[in-house]
């Protein structure tokens, strides 16, 4: 490790898991990962890692296996999005102590949106907001509230060292939010739209800022890890009811992922991690 980079914390985020071959691959490579990048703490946004492709329990979401399984290959906090309330076994997910889901729904929402979770260079505060623009209509997600408006009663509790997964659609949206808490985050990385955005951004008051982290899972031809028929089929209007369930792709397995480096509540270094 080099002589500037001994007193930093470094979290390793991980964006949007795409199925079960993604997170087990994705677990057999995280020790080594964290120990090449002196990871202090590795975040990971599995709301998707349940999806299995054309079956009749096809589904999005997360199940307990799975997040056993990251959980013990060194994932420290999940992170979720609007599909944490998809999975087979939710209440059980929601209900584990490093699962995270958006915080801005309703309080009587099952789970929780925000975790404290010690370092060894001290506390990082991790949490999930999700924007109105990914909430889908007619989903089992909760409708939330202005991801700002969140924001601001956090903020009121007292500084603290804050990294925020923003689950979102709108690269503007996700921009406005960053800034208008640059100095009060230590980082606001973007989920949910799964194809990587290419700059990391340090903005003035020492927030880091990832539009668009990416999604780990087989690439495809769209970036996204499912075949998007049904995307295209919503927007010509097609009946979606004579569609088969979402697929997985094919092809070559990504990384979606950052590495940031922390100096107590400000970010001092953000890069992409392949």
């Amino acid at each position: 490790m080099k002589a500037e980079e001994a007193h930093r914390t470094n979290v390793l985020f991980v964006g949007d898991i795409v199925g079960p071959e993604a997170a087990r691959w994705l677990a057999e490579r995280l020790p080594e990962l964290r120990y090449e990048h002196g990871a202090h703490l590795v975040v990971a946004n599995a709301e998707n890692c349940a999806i299995t492709g054309p079956s009749p329990m096809n589904g999005f979401g997360m199940t307990s296996e799975l997040v056993e399984l990251l959980l013990s290959s060194s994932v420290d906090v999940i992170t979720g999005g609007n599909h944490s309330w998809d999975g087979l076994d939710t209440e059980e997910v929601l209900a584990h102590p490093r699962v995270l889901r958006p915080y801005n729904v309703p309080e009587d929402t099952s789970g929780k949106g925000i975790l404290e979770t010690e370092t060894a260079s001290g506390p990082i505060t991790i949490v999930n907001l999700i924007s109105e623009t990914a909430k889908l209509p007619g989903k089992l997600s909760p409708d939330p509230s202005p991801p700002y408006e969140a924001w601001r009663s956090l903020r009121d509790e007292g500084p603290r060292t804050i990294l925020v997964d923003f689950h979102g659609d709108s690269p503007w949206e996700k921009m406005s939010f960053a800034t208008a808490v640059d100095g009060e985050a230590a980082a606001v990385l973007g989920t949910h739209t799964h194809d990587p955005t290419a700059r990391c951004h340090l903005l003035p008051g020492g927030t880091a800022f990832v539009t668009e982290v990416g999604m780990t899972g087989r690439l495809g031809w769209t970036g996204g890890g499912f075949v998007p028929g049904h995307f295209a089929a919503a927007l010509r209007g097609d009946d979606l009811s004579f569609l088969p369930p979402y697929e997985l792709t094919t092809g070559p397995m990504t990384l979606g992922a950052v590495l940031l480096g922390l100096k107590g509540s400000k970010a001092v270094a953000v890069e992409r991690v392949y």
